[in-house]
């Protein structure tokens, strides 16, 4: 969609704290990644506003389940974004619905705010990342050119996969499957983010499989949990401005061992105070 639409040396506001794959895109196609600052509420309106008035030709925003913060865009911070972007019509806007039927709040979209636009909808996190699928939706022009970059690439997306997801949605029993596994990741998100509050520790994660937590020196966090048997991710790799802070993912976290991970990263940080959150 950046290729389809944008050329090299254009300015692109990306999340920041935001997803590294998207960062690396972003340089590996000679585009300029600017910072878009985010709350648990989605994207700042004044941040985006800096950005478009900065020469961002393209907006990338995560609607749910935001990696690493848990951010989601709620409806009112959309009508907030949407005026923003009402007055720069002709910058393209990139909606990223990864975590789809597992991100457990209502969708607010920000699609057709301006004169070109695309909305992502993947399979890989509810139906499993073997499954590499997504839907787009987006101006008639967006998708053309969409269209034209994929026949001169990989030429077509398998009709195998294709067909494995018609069926999936199609599947009564499916879905009830998928929201089992959504309320299996709230809760050792929502029970992580309050051993870490009832530990004294800054917590993000509204939605979806990563918890944001502000530290004194990640570091030193990620080191000492990894000695004591837990990997976690150093916030360095998500951040594009200073900050100190560490992305610990649940997907897999048992509810059993959610003390004994607080207790681990409470003797990492030596006790000081994680200090403001920086998200």
């Amino acid at each position: 969609m950046l290729a389809a639409r944008l050329s090299a040396g254009d300015a692109v506001a990306v999340e920041d704290p935001g997803w590294p794959n998207l960062l690396d895109l972003v340089a590996s196609t000679g585009l300029r990644a600017l910072p878009l600052r985010v709350d648990q509420a989605g994207p700042e309106p004044a941040s985006l506003a800096a950005a478009l008035r900065n020469g961002a030709r393209a907006v990338v925003v995560t609607s749910r389940a935001q990696n690493p913060t848990g951010a989601y865009v709620t409806a009112e911070r959309a009508t907030a974004l949407r005026r923003v972007l009402g007055t720069h019509p002709d910058v393209l806007v990139v909606e990223d619905d990864h975590a789809a039927e597992l991100a457990g709040v209502p969708l607010a979209s920000l699609s057709g705010a301006t004169g070109a636009w695309a909305f992502v909808r993947s399979l890989s996190k509810p139906y499993g990342p073997d499954l590499r699928l997504a839907v787009v939706a987006g101006d008639e022009a967006t998708v053309s050119r969409v269209e034209g970059q994929l026949r001169i690439g990989s030429g077509w997306v398998s009709t195998l996969l294709q067909r494995v997801a018609v069926a999936l949605w199609s599947d009564p029993g499916v879905a009830p499957v998928v929201a089992a596994a959504a309320d299996a990741y709230d809760a050792r998100r929502d029970a992580l983010r309050s051993a870490l509050s009832m530990a004294g520790l800054t917590a993000l994660g509204a939605t979806g499989l990563n918890v944001w937590v502000p530290v004194p020196d990640e570091d030193r966090v990620v080191a000492g949990l990894l000695a004591a048997g837990w990997a976690v991710s150093a916030g360095r790799r998500f951040r594009q401005g200073p900050g100190s802070a560490v992305r610990i993912t649940v997907s897999n976290l048992e509810l059993d061992r959610v003390d004994a991970l607080v207790a681990a990263l409470r003797t990492a940080t030596r006790g000081r105070p994680a200090g403001p959150v920086t998200a």
